[in-house]
């Protein structure tokens, strides 16, 4: 059985919120929560500042900013947002292996500038907003599930240290890349909460059984009355 701890370890709260509300959810999970994510609405409207804040209260960083632009703007981007500190930094499949490679050198030369860890990387392979239907509607007629593992082999031979990808493809997922390599998972919901626009879902247990190393959820613990308590019971759901 996993401890407390390990089990608080694997779950990254996902605040797309207003900088107060969360600075109020990092008070509220103080002693529970290890990981936060920072993405695009949050980190579009405070900047760095907000990763700092975080940081400040003894959380780690998931900068969710899905990167994706010409290998040069990427290198400089990745190093830009790896200088706030940031544990792990999501970069888009799509780009290609040129542009993966370019975000892993500007992760090093942020982790040269800064003299501590590197920024680790992964790279989104197919949104869980997205099902065959919205694959094809881009011009991809391959299976999600292929579609996932072409781009998962080609980034992390590119220097991603994972993948973003649906707990449906996490097992799939963690047999192509092996032990080491970081899966992380949004898409996961407790058994009987609402959806929204996520398409691949899974449950907290059944993702980690299928190999995620790391779960993003968000409105299930930031959107409940009791968020501390929220959090807990998916904890408590991932060490039964």
């Amino acid at each position: 059985m996993l401890t407390y701890e390990e089990a608080s370890d694997k779950v990254i709260v996902a605040l797309d919120c207003s900088r107060e509300r969360a600075l109020e959810l990092a008070g509220l999970l103080e002693g529970r929560a290890t990981w936060v994510k920072v993405g695009m609405t949050l980190f579009y409207a405070e900047g760095p500042a907000v990763v700092d804040a975080m940081r400040e209260r003894g959380l780690r960083v998931f900068l969710d900013l899905k990167v994706h632009d010409i290998p040069f703007q990427v290198q400089g981007a990745v190093r830009a947002a790896s200088l706030t500190g940031a544990d792990i930094l999501s970069i888009h499949g799509l780009g290609g292996s040129a542009m993966v490679a370019a975000a892993r050198t500007g992760a090093e030369e942020a982790a040269e500038l800064r003299g501590g860890e590197r920024t680790r990387l992964v790279a989104i392979s197919v949104l869980t907003s997205m099902d065959q239907q919205a694959l094809a509607e881009v011009g991809v007629g391959d299976a999600v599930a292929d579609e996932v593992a072409r781009l998962a082999s080609m980034a992390c031979g590119a220097g991603s240290d994972g993948i973003v990808c649906s707990p449906q493809e996490a097992a799939q997922m963690r047999a192509l890349l092996g032990p080491d390599a970081l899966i992380v998972t949004p898409g996961v919901r407790p058994a009987g909460a609402a959806t929204g626009d996520q398409r691949r879902v899974a449950t907290p247990a059944a993702a980690v059984a299928a190999g995620a190393s790391k779960l993003v959820i968000g409105r299930p613990i930031t959107g409940a009355d009791n968020p501390a308590a929220a959090f807990d019971a998916i904890v408590g759901e991932l060490r039964a």
